[in-house]
């Protein structure tokens, strides 16, 4: 076993961790490509909207959300492909539950932003 780092090499490992996580997950998961592409197109206007501080936080924090929960999902469907190919219940039902995770994240998504934009299109509609 490896002795444990501390205090900053502890950051910077965990940095450094968490960067090969991700470009793993860009590399292999083509939904979370697609939820960095969702990102890219949204994190711009949520920044741009006419909306107060929080709003605007929620809005990005959804965003967030999501890809936090993909990359979960990711990890789930990767550990259960490693323990083994064959068709079993228990890990068909935990790839479908983080599946469900990563769809009821995109609903939280639509909810949020609908409510907080909401009167900037009813102004537009009835304008």
């Amino acid at each position: 076993m490896k002795p444990k780092q501390q205090g900053l090499m502890r950051i910077v490992g965990a940095a450094v961790n968490s960067a090969r996580g991700m470009r793993a997950a860009w590399q292999s998961e083509a939904a979370v490509r697609q939820d960095v592409l969702l990102l890219v197109v949204l994190l711009p206007l949520a920044i741009l909207a006419p909306v107060s501080p929080v709003e605007r936080a929620l809005m990005i924090f959804s965003l967030l959300l999501l890809l936090i929960v993909e990359l979960i999902n990711s990890a789930i469907e990767a550990a259960i492909d490693r323990i083994g190919a064959e068709l079993h219940e228990l890990s068909g039902k935990a790839k479908d539950i983080a599946s469900a995770a990563v769809t009821f994240a995109l609903i939280n998504i639509a909810v949020t932003w609908l409510i907080i934009l909401w009167p900037w299109f009813d102004k537009l509609l009835t304008s």
